[in-house]
Order: C-alpha cells, then structure tokens, then sequence
C-alpha cells in the first residue's frame, strides 16, 4: 500500500504514531525509512524522562516546533539536592543520567533553529549555560516553560532580555535560584511578556558549603550556650 502513496500521505499517517512504532515501521522497507528520516515527521518531541533520550527513535532537525521534556519521579529529588551535600550512593544514581538533558540540548542548539516552544521539567542538571545557548541559537523561541529546574538561576532571566527577543510567554516556577529582583527586571524590562513564577521567588536558594558549614557551627555554639546557662 505505501508504494502507492505519495510522501505527504505517508507523513501524515506516521504522524498518529508514537515514536516506537513509528521506529519499528521505518525498518520494514526502504520508502518508510526515507518517511521516518524525513524532518518533516517531527515537528512535536515529547520526553517523559532523560532516560528517553537515548533511545534512536526519534529525529531531529530544523522543522521540529515543539519540544518538552518532563521528568515526573522521586529521584528527581535527589537530582535537586545541591552536589556538596550528596551522598555517594546520590552521586552515583546522578552520574548515570547528569549530561543527558545538557547534551540533547546542545544537539537542539545547533540543529532546530526553528523551535517555537521549550518544556523543561525536572530536569535538575540543566544549567544557565544550556537555556540561554538554546535563547541564542533559536531565535524564533515564543514559549519558554521551566519547571523545577533548580539550577537556573536569574542569569537565565537576564538572558530572556538580551536573546528572547521573540519570546511572548515565560514559565518558572519551583526553580528555587529565581529572584525576586530577577522577575522584577523582567517585568519592567520585557512587560510584552507574559511571565509567571509560582514559589521559584520564595523558596530557599542554594548556598555555599562554607556558609551551610558556618550557620551550623552557630546553630551547635547556641545549643551548647543554652545548655550551660
């Protein structure tokens, strides 16, 4: 039957499939792999873990609008604890996914400049660096969403300034390293875009291990006063 359909028709029939099954149909015959290489195809990628991201299922390319990658899962706490204060055990359960989001971002930067929407949720390892490389490399960027990202911090916001000129709506919420001086340079600088923050300006922020170390050796001093006295 595909022999007889043109390459839109067939395009739009994968198009209802997953990304495994679309997978699995490209490796039947020669004229559905051309389909499933074909940028066209992927213009939507969503990921509901970074473990998603090895698999060789999908393509990437310069027709792809819509990305998003959710991570929903309780190591995503562990993920969020501040490298310092890891155990072993947490630093090895973090080395076996840590650059996977940064390194597919990277691939993104240089090969889908026409990306209209970003999703980023739970993704702990994603930095600054990785967000505004994407603000720098897709100009055409109109929907930013971070979620839980505790990493990036207010320079990612004074990026949104200098690179999202085409950005429309901006989403940070539960990334605990946003400001309130940040949101409020946003707010004043780009009032064209609509941003929400929910807990990201009141959550406790990350701090030196010599600051956590010095409000502990003043909390012990306090207790040891207060059992002298």
């Amino acid at each position: 039957l595909h022999s007889t359909l043109n390459q839109e028709c067939l395009l739009h029939l994968l198009s209802y499939l997953d990304k495994d099954s679309c997978r699995s149909f490209s490796l039947t015959c020669h004229r559905l792999r051309e389909v499933y290489l074909d940028p066209r195809l992927w213009s939507l990628l969503l990921f509901h873990s970074p473990s998603e991201l090895r698999r060789e299922n999908y393509v990437l390319g310069s027709s792809l609008r819509y990305l998003a990658v959710t991570w929903h899962s309780s190591r995503v706490k562990v993920c969020n604890i501040e490298d310092w204060m890891k155990n072993q055990f947490q630093k090895d359960l973090c080395s076996k996914h840590e650059s996977l989001v940064s390194s597919f971002l990277e691939r993104v930067c240089t090969m889908c400049p026409n990306l209209l929407s970003l999703t980023l949720s739970g993704c702990g390892h994603i930095s600054d660096q990785e967000v505004i490389c994407v603000l720098q490399s897709c100009s055409r960027l109109r929907s930013l969403h971070l979620e839980n990202c505790v990493r990036v911090t207010d320079l990612t916001l004074q990026a949104l300034v200098l690179h999202g000129a085409g950005l429309h709506q901006v989403t940070v919420d539960f990334c605990r390293n946003i400001t309130r001086a940040g949101l409020q340079m946003i707010r004043e600088r780009r009032p064209d875009i609509r941003l929400t923050a929910e807990r990201s300006a009141g959550m406790i922020p990350d701090s030196k291990p010599d600051k956590r170390n010095a409000i502990w050796e003043t909390n012990l001093l306090l207790k040891k006063v207060l059992q002298l006295s």
